[in-house]
């Protein structure tokens, strides 16, 4: 009966010094701001492959969320490069063009896959004109990851 009860005053201790430990965790976590920028500069690559509009526009929002993080104001080279079904974003007429046109303005480089316009027979005048080309999307991604850039695929 006596280890009975040590067993259960040992359980009790526990579970009021992990309850304790919970909350210098829960303060911790309350009071955090998130990385600090100690940085001169971040380089960023986003990777846009998905035509559903869902997706163009959740790579479009997380790339103006990025530019627009007071920790990376003035901080942040950007790029977003667009193959496969990201293509879609880029064709003359689509909805995305004036937000890629204020990309641009924000001084992010937006390039098109040109392996995926000549898979899809595609051209170039097809796309909005102020997007550049690169030959391949994921040899982008490869060089600017070598280069030490992040890479997002959103």
């Amino acid at each position: 009966m006596k280890q009975i009860l040590l067993v259960i005053g040992c359980l009790i201790l526990n579970g009021a010094i992990s309850a304790q430990q919970l909350t210098k965790q829960e303060e911790k976590n309350r009071s955090f701001t998130g990385a600090m920028a100690k940085q001169e500069q971040y380089r960023v690559i986003y990777q846009m492959d998905n035509g559903d509009p869902k997706s163009i526009e959740k790579v479009l929002r997380n790339l103006n969320n990025a530019l627009n993080d007071p920790r990376l104001k003035g901080k942040l080279q950007a790029e977003l490069v667009a193959f496969s079904g990201g293509t879609d974003a880029y064709i003359k007429g689509s909805k995305y063009g004036n937000a890629l046109k204020q990309l641009v303005a924000k001084g992010v480089i937006v390039v098109q896959c040109a392996n995926t316009l000549k898979e899809r027979k595609i051209e170039r005048e097809s796309i909005y004109d102020f997007i550049g080309l690169v030959p391949s999307g994921n040899g982008e991604l490869i060089l600017r990851q070598a280069e030490g850039w992040s890479v997002i695929k959103p």
